[in-house]
């Protein structure tokens, strides 16, 4: 991914639909913990907010996930599990209507990094400065961006998800579908 500091091992998935998308969120989420950053890239209608409803969902948080374009970031806080635990709540962020990095630090993410899982959408090239370690995740639609002018759903169609672990929290880590990547420094 550029901007990301050079090439690194990568991993792709290809998943059928957005049923798919979610369900690898899901996944996904059985692997994170609090402090973890998720870096999300991707035309619109790849599938950003949808893979983060998975994450959403596998974590147990409170709330219905929805892309926090007008708002910027939606904190939701985790729901005590019936034996008593309680995952990170999750932190999402739409970085697309941000042009500074201090308006990055002006969301204060930081201070909500230790205790959640924090995933923003369009933050490749802003967010990198918070977190040593991080997955930077990229959706693309191999037949292109969503067209608003077609019949077929925005939902509709494939997409293959590329990922690239950065950092030690990383090492070692088997990722769904993907496995274990070889790590680059942050």
């Amino acid at each position: 991914m550029p901007g990301s500091g050079g090439e690194a091992p990568t991993g792709s998935v290809r998943l059928p639909d957005a049923e798919a998308t979610r369900a690898y969120g899901l996944e996904l989420a059985a692997v994170l913990r609090p402090g973890d950053l998720v870096v999300l890239t991707g035309d619109l209608g790849a599938g950003k907010t949808t893979l983060t409803q998975g994450i959403g969902a596998g974590l147990h948080v409170r709330g219905q996930v929805a892309s926090p374009t007008f708002i910027i970031a939606r904190e939701h806080p985790p729901v005590p599990q019936p034996d008593g635990s309680v995952g990170p709540g999750l932190v999402h962020v739409d970085a697309y209507r941000l042009r500074s990095f201090d308006e990055v630090e002006a969301l204060d993410l930081d201070s909500s990094l230790d205790e959640s899982v924090t995933v923003v959408e369009w933050g490749e090239g802003w967010v990198e400065p918070l977190a040593e370690d991080r997955l930077e995740l990229s959706l693309r639609r191999p037949r292109g961006a969503v067209d608003p002018t077609a019949d077929e759903p925005a939902d509709a169609g494939e997409r293959v998800l590329t990922v690239r672990a950065v950092g030690p929290r990383w090492a070692g880590v088997a990722l769904p579908r993907v496995g274990v990547l070889t790590v680059v420094a942050g």
